[in-house]
């Protein structure tokens, strides 16, 4: 099992920042579909299938430790989350680390935007990251997101992606 981070320096005077456990599972998946139902427009059914399938992946994940989620919660309310995912990772010329941190599932309520808690959160997640070692810490980041990581210091690099669910042409 991974350590824990401690919570006691993750503190705020109007709202107080949580460390998500197992039980959580279902919230943070609820979470992440209301993160992707803000940027992309798919059918009932299909959140309904990734939110199931969230669940099942993140519940192990979140049990050993290789999943950290916090939430921002004021008079038991969550007003923003964020997830932090330990990915086992080969040694790179970037960092030889064998991990790299994988920032996902920032969320906040509408009705809580412009308060900082995204953040605070990332501040967080990056934090934790320093303290493990990490090196790299990469994320995919939506047009709402990406000026608070870009002030953060998060770049753009050459990745490339072939999603092969869809119809791709092959080697022509």
């Amino acid at each position: 099992m991974r350590d824990l981070p401690s919570l006691s320096s993750y503190r705020h005077k109007m709202h107080k920042i949580r460390l998500a456990t197992v039980d959580d599972a279902a919230t943070i998946s609820r979470q992440r579909r209301l993160m992707f139902a803000d940027n992309f427009s798919r059918t009932e059914q299909e959140f309904d299938q990734l939110e199931a399938a969230f669940t099942e992946w993140v519940t192990p994940r979140l049990a050993d430790g290789s999943y950290l989620g916090w939430f921002a919660v004021e008079d038991d309310t969550i007003l923003a989350a964020c997830g932090l995912w330990i990915m086992d990772f080969l040694p790179h010329w970037m960092d030889i680390a064998p991990a790299r941190g994988y920032l996902t599932n920032f969320y906040t309520a509408p009705a809580a935007r412009g308060r900082g808690l995204a953040k605070e959160l990332l501040r967080i997640s990056v934090e934790e990251c320093k303290k493990r070692g990490i090196g790299v810490v990469t994320l995919h980041a939506s047009k709402f997101g990406r000026p608070i990581y870009e002030r953060f210091g998060f770049a753009q690099n050459n990745e490339m992606i072939l999603r092969l669910n869809e119809d791709t042409q092959g080697w022509e």
